[in-house]
C-alpha cells in the first residue's frame, strides 16, 4: 500500500476521467492507470467501472472512499505531529488557495491576522479549486482559501470539514471598452471558466438556463480568472471577473460593465479546514481568523 494510491483513488473519483485525474496528479496517464490498478490489486476488488466515457466508482469503491481519504489525512497529520515534536514545524501553516485569491486577498489578509507575528513559516499552494480541494482532502494542507456562494456548496464532505467567512468579493461581467458585440445581441462573445474552477461552478449556477437569454457565445475558456481578464482586456469578450482582481483595470477605464448590476454575483471568501484536530499553531490561527465561528459546509453562510 502506498499513500499516492489513496490520493489517486480520490482524484479519479473526483474527475471521473483517467486523463484529467492524471493531469491533476502531475503524472502520465499510463503511470496513473498502473497505480490505480495496483490499488485494486492490493484491495482484491475492482474499485472503478471503466467505460469509454470515463470511470465511475463501484459499490466497493464508494464504500471505501471516505475511509481512504481519512487514512491519507491521518498519515499527513502523523507526519506533522512528528515534525512538531522535533521542533521543525511548531508554528508553520500550510494553505491551498485559488489563483485569484493568492494574488489579491491572501497577502493582505495574512498580514492583518492578529497572530500572524507568531507564525514562523507559511506555505501557500496556489492552484485551481479542484486541485486545492484535493490537497485539503488528502491532508497536504491545513486550510483552503476560496470563493464561495451560499447556493453552490463545495465538493467536500460536510461531516469532515468546517468553514468560516473571512471576506467578501463579487463577480462582475466586464469587457474592454473596445469590445465589439455586434449590431444585434445574438453575438455576445463569452469568456468562460472551465470545470476545474470554483468560480466556474458559481457562474455556471447563476447562468443556468439563461445563456440563450443573454445570447452568450462561448469563445474561450480557462480555469484562471487572470487569463480571462487578459482576454477581456484584449477585447475578446465578456467575463465574470472578481472585483478584487480587477479594481485597477476598472479604475483606469480599461474594463467596463458589459451587463447591469443585476448580473453581479456576490461572493464570500471562505477559510475551510478539517474537523479533526490540527496543530497547536493551526488551531490558534483558526481561532483568530476573521469571520466568527465555523460554518457547516452544507449550510448557508451568514
Amino acid at each position: 500500500m502506498e499513500l499516492v494510491w489513496l490520493e489517486d483513488l480520490s482524484a479519479l473519483a473526483e474527475y471521473g476521467s483517467f486523463v484529467r485525474a492524471a493531469e491533476a496528479r502531475h503524472v502520465t496517464q499510463p503511470a496513473f492507470s498502473r497505480r490505480v490498478r495496483s490499488l485494486e490489486n492490493w484491495m482484491g476488488v475492482e474499485l472503478f467501472v471503466r467505460t469509454p466515457q470515463g470511470a465511475t466508482l463501484t459499490e466497493a469503491g464508494r464504500q471505501i472512499l471516505p475511509s481512504a481519504q481519512e487514512a491519507a489525512r491521518h498519515l499527513y497529520r502523523m507526519r506533522n505531529e512528528a515534525q512538531e515534536v522535533a521542533g521543525m514545524a511548531a508554528r508553520s501553516l500550510k494553505f491551498a488557495a485559488t489563483h485569484s485569491l493568492s494574488f489579491t486577498f491572501f497577502p493582505k489578509w495574512l498580514r492583518s491576522s492578529e497572530n500572524a507575528a507568531l507564525i514562523e513559516a507559511v506555505q501557500l499552494h496556489s492552484d485551481s479549486m479542484a486541485v486545492c480541494e484535493q490537497m485539503l482532502i488528502h491532508g497536504q494542507v491545513q486550510f483552503l482559501l476560496c470563493h464561495r456562494h451560499p447556493d453552490v456548496p463545495p465538493l467536500l464532505a460536510p461531516d469532515q470539514f468546517i468553514s468560516k467567512t473571512v471576506g467578501e468579493d463579487v463577480l462582475v461581467p466586464l469587457a474592454s471598452t473596445s469590445t465589439r458585440f455586434g449590431t444585434t445581441p445574438a453575438a455576445l462573445p463569452y469568456l468562460a471558466y472551465t470545470h476545474e474552477s470554483g468560480l466556474g461552478r458559481i457562474v455556471a449556477h447563476r447562468l443556468r438556463g439563461k445563456e440563450d437569454y443573454l445570447h452568450l457565445k462561448p469563445l474561450f475558456s480557462s480555469h484562471l480568472a487572470a487569463v480571462l481578464m487578459s482576454m477581456a482586456l484584449e477585447s475578446k469578450g465578456v467575463a465574470w471577473l472578481p472585483k478584487s482582481l480587477t479594481e485597477q483595470e476598472v479604475l483606469e477605464g480599461r474594463l467596463v460593465r458589459a451587463l447591469d448590476e443585476s448580473w453581479d454575483i456576490p461572493l464570500e471568501i471562505h477559510l475551510t479546514r478539517p474537523k479533526a484536530q490540527l496543530s497547536q499553531a493551526a488551531e490558534a490561527f483558526w481561532g483568530e481568523a476573521g469571520g466568527g465561528g465555523g460554518l457547516a459546509l452544507g449550510g448557508r453562510a451568514g
